[in-house]
């Protein structure tokens, strides 16, 4: 038989590929420390002392520094010893994780009941209410005390009254694992679990027989698939060829001088010829 020691977080429902639903409530299961163990020869009996969530050292009292000092580990919020004959095999400071069950289990859940404080007997027992017309003045009584003489000196033993309803030990036989994950620790259980939220609860494996155990039917993976943003590729700048230039002279313009025009030469006036000529 095996057990760990888990937190009732609260119910859901989760979805198998064909349809189907599970109503379930999440266990927390941390890790369990072994702190101590107990053998016939030393305590009487054999069982594992488990301790579940780290606890710190300044809220922790003697006892349970001294428990820790001698696991070598840390104080824990909670305590508890497990029984069975696969728990033999664990030593002082072992680890008892999650995957210790697997989805398809059949197990009981121990724990404590929600307090409902002092109740009557139509709330702690089911019991029916009275008339409520025609003046009759009884409404939720406990009912009467008659014995028929069988228990004439007080009241017989067993007789449902009102009183203290709820915080007590409650055990759920025969629940199904639907899913068990080590990495996350988390198992899901089908159904309803004794206790509030966050309540301390211990799964061991079922002491009853299952005849026709009910096979775990897949269920939808709905963990979202993050898809890696493509990669742009940085656009290559071409790097243009690195020209040499050649430093430009100014050349100094040429100032050319004014050349100045010789004057010309007056041609020689011919000479008139004398007049006798002209009369020729």
């Amino acid at each position: 038989m095996k057990a760990i020691v888990g937190r009732k977080m609260g119910m859901t429902e989760v979805f198998t590929e064909d349809g189907q639903i599970y109503a379930v409530t999440v266990v927390e299961v941390l890790p369990n420390v072994v702190t101590q163990v107990k053998t016939v020869e030393k305590d009487g009996y054999d069982a594992i002392q488990v301790g579940y969530e780290e606890l710190k050292e300044s809220r922790a009292n003697k006892c349970e520094k001294g428990i820790a000092k001698k696991a070598n580990t840390v104080p824990h919020q909670v305590l508890k010893e497990l029984k069975g004959d696969e728990m033999k095999n664990y030593q002082v400071g072992d680890e008892i994780k999650a995957d210790i069950f697997k989805a398809g289990d059949i197990v009981d859940v121990i724990g404590t009941s929600k307090g409902h404080g002092y109740s009557g007997v139509i709330k702690r027992w089911n019991q029916t209410i009275g008339p409520k017309g025609h003046g009759s003045g009884y409404h939720r009584g406990q009912g009467t005390f008659a014995n028929n003489g069988r228990y004439n000196h007080g009241v017989m033993p067993g007789k449902h009254m009102s009183g203290h309803y709820g915080n007590e030990s409650a055990t759920v036989l025969n629940q199904l694992v639907v899913a068990v994950d080590a990495e996350k620790n988390y198992i899901l259980v089908r159904g309803g679990l004794p206790g509030p939220r966050r309540s301390i609860v211990v799964l061991r494996t079922a002491i009853k027989e299952v005849k026709h155990p009910e096979a775990v039917k897949p269920l939808i993976d709905r963990t979202p698939v993050v898809e890696a943003a493509p990669v742009e590729e940085a656009p290559v700048v071409e790097e243009a060829p690195i020209v040499e230039e050649t430093p430009v002279v100014e050349e100094t313009p040429v100032v050319e001088a004014p050349v100045e025009e010789a004057p010309a030469a007056e041609e020689p006036k011919a000479e008139e010829a004398p007049a006798a000529e002209e009369a020729k």
